[in-house]
């Protein structure tokens, strides 16, 4: 197959903001009098909650509301009348906070809603506002308590027990500049070391505030009426497992291609790895942190890891009798050898630390954390500050990280069989949902596929030990989304490997027991054995890795956003899966294969028949961009079915404590058969003088799939659209509108993002050329 350059997306030069789109209908009917007197009564007992649980010798007053609304969040409206917007769920439930016990606005508006309506006027004052509020209420102390302790046992604040000492992770809210969050920090702290507890660690980003303690029960219980802390849970918990042997010689391998200096960088976010003969010229450099934990792989998970994001499939290579390595490697300790974070850094300032040491030592862009913390799944359509985190420095640094989905044991004791029987239902469980970081936005999240039932041989003769899964099926281990706010994840699946059912133990075994249910890589102990198997989803990750390093060895200049778009427009769900997942339905397929598995060959170059524009741009909040897609004749008639694909990759601003994470948002629409000129005045903004929208008329618009009600919850996005029939109606340009909407993050100037267009033919058609002659050539 002929491989070719792709081509550059033509961004026509209007430059217009985009036309806004009103939202909400009208507020719920209200008794006036009745609900301003209740509303009034709820938050004069909050706030008297609030001044009875505040201790003298505590923390300098805060004032924080949990507000239950109807209707939209009203952000400004709360902003007027001095309330701060702190955190909002799904159920439309918020977490305000004031410096003042006062409130006298607010009370003011509520006073005016419940006065009836004015002279002249149908509705009471601030109806739009008041009467979209269900109830008013303090924060409980219980409301506190994290996930990972309510799953340790920990519901209720007398739960934790005098006496105990625990340690415990606190976030505070975001209550604006770091000076005063540091602050209030300080504030804590001492108040807790004045009770013996110790401060082991602390961490203030750009809006997540953390501290870690070890401290008493009895402290604990007293931490959880505190109204500026958030949440109060125990430290995460890495999901890693330990590889058996396989044995291979030294003098059984074939000769090793050497691997040149401008070779892609994968940075490796895990146990470290050790000087491996297979890969030790290629390791560019190792950090630890922190510095205590030294930099050598006594766990084994990392080394392995490694293997797989430069050699890929290493038992398929060892088959063909050669071995490539696609990238280099770095790597960051950041696990100790009983495989758990150190105590002394919290998770987020402990990936902070290490990604941005990778990035600034080694230049590195491509980063792997194949650990997840398996005691905090994604719950309510929220992340946690992990993946915050890590969906901030994809941002700062313009990076591309990489996160495994999880793992979950399906069954375990007298349900074990149900593995066997029960798949792949279980895998859509509410308690196989992602565990985090895997939710979060700008990352890259992967889950995993079996490689092929599992069974060697010998296994194969034992009617007591069945297979779970055929080759490309999901694995009945790989955990399931969606992601934050609903958005589409895993992004992607990859080769993991699978389980089988051991009848004569009544056990589930993976690669770590049998190694022809896991897939191949190196062994931290290369003195013992070269070889381990492993079956997860952090092998997985490494996978798309080494798929994302072929990019980026194409595009060496090319953006983060670039190469995230080029792995979603050429990713599809193999059909097995799909026919594995169809008793499940559509939702399924998303949640457990995302946007499919990578073809670094689509991603990186170029056919006859398949030809992929793209285009690294940037956009002003409330924007929009339009790009001429030009149409060739043959694929406007000749017959076949004809294939435009979109994709869209950004990296807006997050924050974890709202609904709305992302804080702006962009998407996509595929626009045939209409004139630029129209397409322009269609979309751009206008002032309320100048009448109406103009119509565009719904045939105008490719319908893409997935719609933009699925696709736009995620900021990688991508769908297509399919023809068969003759469409030399709709002419030889199409265009492709891009969009800029503004969230919470207000002004954040030039929102960078890059998108892609795959134009494809089932047919021998010679796109190629005809494309080329119309547009540049990039490379």
């Amino acid at each position: 197959m002929a491989r070719y350059d792709h081509l550059q997306l033509v961004r026509l030069p209007e430059r217009l903001p985009r036309r806004k789109t009103g939202g909400g209908g009208p507020p719920p009917a209200r008794i006036a009098g009745s609900h301003s007197q209740r509303l009034s009564q709820e938050l004069d007992v909050a706030v008297a909650v609030q001044q009875r649980r505040r201790r003298v010798d505590a923390i300098d007053p805060a004032l924080i509301l949990r507000v239950q609304m109807s209707g939209p969040m009203l952000e400004e409206e709360w902003n007027r009348v001095g309330l701060t917007l702190l955190s909002s769920d799904e159920d439309r439930s918020l977490v305000l906070f004031s410096s003042s016990d006062e409130l006298s606005e607010f009370r003011r508006k509520i006073a005016a809603f419940g006065a009836g309506p004015p002279a002249g006027q149908i509705n009471p004052s601030f109806a739009g506002f008041i009467a979209n509020i269900e109830a008013i209420a303090e924060v409980a102390p219980g409301d506190r308590i994290g996930m990972r302790a309510r799953e340790a046992g920990f519901g209720e604040v007398d739960d934790f027990q005098p006496g105990t000492s625990y340690v415990i992770d606190i976030e505070l809210w975001d209550l604006g500049r770091r000076d005063l969050r540091e602050r209030k920090i300080d504030d804590i702290v001492l108040y807790a070391e004045a009770r013996e507890a110790e401060e082991i660690d602390r961490h203030i980003g750009p809006s997540l505030t953390l501290v870690r303690l070890r401290c008493d029960g009895a402290l604990v219980r007293t931490l959880l009426t505190i109204e500026e802390i958030a949440e109060l849970d125990f430290p995460p918990e890495p999901d890693l497992v330990t590889a058996e042997r396989i044995d291979l010689a030294i003098e059984d391998l074939p000769e090793i291609e050497p691997l040149g200096d401008d070779a892609p960088l994968i940075g490796i976010i895990d146990s470290g790895i050790n000087d491996h003969p297979l890969i030790e010229d290629i390791i560019v450099g190792a950090i630890a942190v922190p510095d205590t934990l030294g930099t050598s792989d006594d766990h084994g998970h990392g080394t392995f890891v490694g293997g797989v994001a430069t050699f890929g499939d290493l038992r398929g290579q060892l088959g063909t009798g050669r071995l490539l390595r696609q990238a280099r490697l770095c790597s960051a300790k950041v696990v100790d050898h009983t495989g758990n974070f150190p105590n002394s850094r919290l998770t987020p300032r402990l990936m902070r630390e290490a990604i941005t040491r990778l990035s600034e030592q080694f230049a590195c862009r491509i980063f792997v954390i194949a650990l997840g913390d398996r005691t905090k799944v994604v719950e309510g359509g929220k992340v946690g500050p992990w993946a915050q985190t890590l969906d901030e420095l994809v941002r700062e640094l313009d990076i591309v990280i990489i996160v495994a989905a999880g793992n979950r044991q399906p069954r375990r004791g007298v349900r074990v069989e149900e593995a066997v029987t029960e798949y792949p239902a279980y895998l859509m469980e509410d308690t196989n949902r992602l565990c985090e970081p895997a939710g979060g936005m700008n990352i890259v999240t992967v889950g995993a596929i079996a490689h092929g039932n599992g069974l060697s041989t010998r296994a194969a003769d034992n009617v007591g030990v069945r297979p779970i899964t055929d080759a490309f099926e999901p694995s009945p281990f790989s955990r399931a989304g969606p992601g934050v706010r609903g958005a589409i994840k895993p992004d992607f699946i990859d080769i993991g490997g699978t389980l089988i059912y051991d009848g004569p133990t009544a056990a589930l075994h993976g690669g770590e027991v049998r190694p022809e249910a896991g897939i191949m890589s190196l062994h931290y102990r290369p003195v013992d054995r070269l070889f381990a198997a492993r079956s997860g989803t952090s092998h997985a990750a490494p996978l798309v890795a080494f798929k994302a390093s072929q990019i980026l060895s194409r595009f060496p200049g090319s953006s983060a956003n670039l190469v995230r778009a080029l792995l979603a427009g050429s990713a599809s769900i193999p059909e097995e899966a799909s026919l594995r997942l169809a008793p499940l339905g559509n939702p399924a397929e998303l949640a457990l294969c995302g946007h499919g598995r990578v073809d670094s060959e689509r991603a990186a170059f170029s056919d006859d028949t398949r030809v992929v524009l793209y285009a690294e741009d940037e956009l002003a909040v409330d924007h929009f961009a339009v790009y001429q897609i030009p149409i060739p004749e043959p694929f406007q008639t000749e017959r076949g079915k004809r294939t435009i694909r979109v994709s869209l990759a950004y990296d807006p601003p997050v924050k974890h404590s709202r609904i709305d994470y992302n804080g702006l948002s962009m998407g996509f629409r595929l626009i045939r058969g209409c004139d630029a000129d129209k397409v322009f005045e269609h979309y751009r903004q206008r002032a309320q003088a100048e009448g109406p929208v103009p119509d565009m008329e719904n045939r105008f618009n490719c319908k893409l799939t997935p719609g933009p009600g699925i696709r736009e919850k995620s900021s990688l996005q991508t769908a297509s659209v399919t023809f068969s029939r003759d469409i030399s109606s709709y002419g030889d340009n199409y265009l492709l509108v891009v969009r800029c909407a503004a969230g919470w993050s207000g002004d954040v100037g030039q929102q960078n993002f890059a998108v892609t267009v795959e134009i494809s033919h089932e047919a021998e058609i010679a796109l190629y050329e005809r494309l080329r002659q119309r547009v540049r050539v990039r490379t």
